[in-house]
């Protein structure tokens, strides 16, 4: 072939349906709809997108265009890049100061922290010391007013958001709406008087992150933004201000899950929905579906064993968030379940960002996310269900209402006890939790959430995803250091080859409930299998084997074991020949564990079992 030939040459257009038949003969006889996916936000993805899924829809040439899906600015990061807002938690601010210094020294750009009292008090002190051309990315939370006016006394240009959000801080800790007349009275002349004394400085918050952990999927995230932000606008417009007056003024706030495409489609739907609800009140042209947002990683996602995992996640959800194109980004470091972070993991967070703007160039980007098929269409769908939900919402009264009614709480607790479903089932993996525990492994001391608090309806509960399996594996710790360390004996009958997958699947399946299994090595008779749990005095056993020597001498086994050990407790690694489940469960087995079982519920049974039996000994 001449060089003219190569050059002229170009690949046969394929059709989909040609592609089609290529994947079933690969799927060896499952249809090609096998391969679909149902989300939390009951979105069916498909394992292809093409130009079809998005006839007749129109996606802006450029940012700053159409529904601003694709951001705000026409040139992207390049022509104003987010901006590093690692968010210090200090215990006073000596140590606030110090670290917040060292952080800007190394790659911070925004002055960010986590308010306490103490530091309120004192905060002017650290602001005399700090750049006045440096942003902020404050939660002010309770502090709004005390935040302000140390910052005003120091600088008047100050740029960012130095913030609150009073829907959010009710949701937290269930206060009641009743007082909220006099509260954005009071916030409402905050507001003014920010505007005189800091008009670059917004002060108004609508904050996701209390529901995100407490499991929302991303439609209801986006549908309680768009009603937090209404009710933000109708209690500040009661109190003389106007509509073009707040816009300006607000800052959305999310958290970002472990979902990759989810995530990067729901700060894009983000947008799409402002510009709507902009257009919507008339905003001034010049405002409309300008959206400022502010992201975190999920503490959610977040693990206290194995905790370098977390490096993962966090750049994971990271790097979702930038190509949905945040302003504002902070990275929790992998200690965050604790509470509190390390010089060292506080130093990889942000690292984190560095690598992402400087390393992988997405510092010099414009939306690479537009025109991909699959995530325009899986935007348009985000979008599509939360305004929907949204309207559901206020026809309810709004987000004071369902709050307060704790509808809203229930909407929230159906999807994520569906999340808690697929971690207790292994569906969903965490690694170094229900996948790949590690029984050497020194966790985190993880956080503990007040109880007891006086509340005037159901707050939105706050439970990271991992924490029912980290509970399993604090009691068999607890077992431990009385010395009654929780032990399964695994009887692998005949040579290796025959058991090893089956007791490998058992040791992995055991340890996220901190259960550790003891192998028997390679039992070739009923007096091997005899003298091994004469040997061992385990908790309980499993029988592991292949199918083939399950079907030959399974039974026999399992009745001669039951003969001379009446009260053993005893399992099976998969499941007895067919036909022959019942007749092995009334000769002493208690139950079959495969890849099927409910690994939460198995292990928190086993554990239960093994405490009563201890306290009895």
């Amino acid at each position: 072939m001449s060089l003219e030939d190569i050059i002229g040459y170009s690949f046969p257009e394929q059709t989909f349906e040609s592609w089609r038949q290529k994947a079933e003969e690969s799927l060896k006889g499952k249809s090609l709809e096998s391969l679909s996916r149902k989300t939390y936000e009951n979105i069916q993805l498909k394992p292809l997108y093409t130009k079809e899924d998005r006839a007749g829809c129109v996606v802006p040439q450029f940012p700053g265009q159409g529904d601003y899906r694709r951001g705000s600015k026409a040139l992207g990061y390049i022509e104003e890049n987010w901006k590093i807002a690692q968010k210090i938690n200090a215990p006073d601010l000596g140590q606030l100061q110090e670290r917040l210094t060292s952080s800007m020294n190394k790659g911070q750009n925004t002055v960010s922290f986590v308010p306490t009292e103490e530091i309120v008090k004192e905060l002017s002190t650290l602001l005399q010391n700090l750049d006045q051309n440096i942003p902020f990315a404050v939660n002010a939370g309770d502090y709004l007013e005390e935040i302000l006016a140390a910052v005003e006394a120091v600088a008047d240009q100050n740029s960012g958001y130095i913030a609150k959000d009073p829907v959010s801080l009710r949701a937290q800790n269930g206060r009641s709406f009743a007082g909220d007349e006099v509260e954005y009275a009071q916030f409402a002349q905050t507001i003014q008087k920010g505007m005189a004394a800091n008009p670059n400085l917004k002060t108004i918050l609508t904050d996701t992150t209390v529901y995100h952990n407490g499991g929302a999927s991303a439609v209801q995230e986006l549908a309680i933004a768009l009603a937090t932000a209404v009710y933000h606008i109708e209690q500040l417009k009661s109190h003389g201000l106007s509509v073009d007056d707040i816009v300006p003024k607000m800052v959305f706030h999310f958290s970002i899950g472990s979902h990759f495409f989810t995530e990067t489609a729901k700060l894009r739907a983000a947008r799409v929905l402002w510009s709507k609800m902009t257009e919507a009140y008339q905003v001034a042209e010049e405002l409309q579906g300008q959206m400022e947002i502010s992201a975190d990683t999920s503490w959610f996602t977040k693990t206290a064993y194995d905790p370098y995992v977390n490096l993962l996640r966090a750049g994971n959800e990271a790097f979702a968030a930038v190509l949905g194109g945040v302003q504002y980004l902070h990275v929790s470091p992998f200690d965050e379940p604790e509470g509190k972070s390390s010089e060292f993991s506080e130093r990889i967070a942000r690292n984190t960002q560095l690598l992402l703007r400087n390393e992988a160039r997405l510092g010099s980007i414009i939306d690479p996310a537009g025109g991909s098929w699959y995530i325009e269409s899986l935007t348009d769908e985000l979008a599509e269900k939360a305004w929907a939900l949204f309207l559901e919402i206020d026809e309810k009264g709004g987000i004071a209402a369902v709050l307060e009614s704790g509808w809203l709480q229930a909407q929230i607790e159906e999807v994520k006890a569906k999340r808690m479903y697929d971690t207790a089932t292994r569906k969903q993996t965490i690694v170094g939790t229900n996948q790949y525990a590690n029984l050497k492994d020194k966790p985190l001391t993880a956080q503990v959430e007040e109880t007891g608090l006086v509340t005037d309806f159901a707050p939105v509960k706050q439970e990271r995803l991992a924490e029912p399996y980290e509970k399993l594996r604090q009691r068999a710790e607890k077992l431990a250091q009385m010395n009654q360390e929780p032990i399964s004996g695994l009887i692998c009958l005949g040579y290796l080859k025959n058991h090893k997958a089956r007791a490998d699947f058992i040791d992995g399946f055991l340890a996220p409930g901190g259960i550790a299994a003891e192998r028997s090595g390679e039992l070739q008779s009923s007096e091997d299998v005899s003298s091994f749990i004469n040997e061992k005095k385990c908790d309980f056993y499993v029988l592991c084997g292949s199918d083939a020597q399950y079907a030959e001498s399974g039974l026999s086994v399992i009745k001669t074991i039951r003969e001379s050990f009446p009260e053993l407790q005893l399992y099976v690694a998969g499941l007895a020949p067919e036909g022959e489940t019942e007749a092995w469960k009334q000769a002493g087995v208690i139950d079959f564990i495969t890849m099927k079982s409910n690994c939460y519920e198995t292990l928190r049974s086993f554990l239960n079992e093994i405490e009563v039996k201890k306290v009895h000994e």
